[in-house]
């Protein structure tokens, strides 16, 4: 009969009982990701703890495709350092080095410039309209370690949607046709 034969027989025989119990375990799963999400969001003082680098401009430090994981931490940000930053008006976030610091001399605070390493110039064509400076609310966190090469995934399924179709359609198949 083959084996889409065999995987239409094996939906058909699953029970109720099968079907919840495979629910909650998917739900089980769902939520324990939530968690640990979350409870690295507390560690590590970021809204995004872990995020994947999606251009070349930080080349030959981090290339495209790299996972960073961030922490931030009450220390005053210093050049040198690589911070993950949010612009207003765009979505996704930026990893880039920072080149050079301003403290404000009324309320201490400090302001960042930040260049890519592999970019010619400084970023103040990134930043909003009329923007010199990133106050520290821009900023998501420092890189304080990264994996190479594991974010390509994310990039694969994000460049070419069909991929992730058809890998959650096959772990979905998988889910149903299990016989735990």
């Amino acid at each position: 009969m083959g084996w889409i034969g065999e995987t239409v027989d094996s939906i058909k025989s699953v029970q109720i009982r099968q079907v919840l119990n495979q629910g909650v375990s998917l739900g089980m799963i769902v939520t324990s990701a939530l968690i640990i999400w979350k409870a690295l969001m507390c560690i590590t003082g970021s809204e995004s703890p872990v995020v994947v680098v999606l251009s070349g401009s930080m080349e030959p430090g981090f290339k495209r495709g790299d996972i960073l994981f961030l922490h931030m931490s009450k220390d005053p940000i210093r050049a040198g350092e690589i911070v993950v930053f949010n612009v207003d008006g765009r979505e996704i976030p930026i990893v880039h080095r920072v080149i050079k610091v301003h403290e404000r001399k009324d309320t201490g605070e400090v302001d960042v410039l930040t260049k890519g390493d592999n970019n010619y110039g400084d970023d103040r064509l990134l930043y909003a309209q009329g923007q010199v400076w990133l106050q520290r609310h821009h900023i998501m966190g420092r890189a304080v370690g990264f994996l190479p090469y594991v974010g390509w995934v994310t990039i694969i399924m994000t460049e070419k949607p069909i991929i992730k179709y058809i890998l959650i359609g096959a772990l979905g198949l998988l889910v149903i046709t299990s016989k735990d």
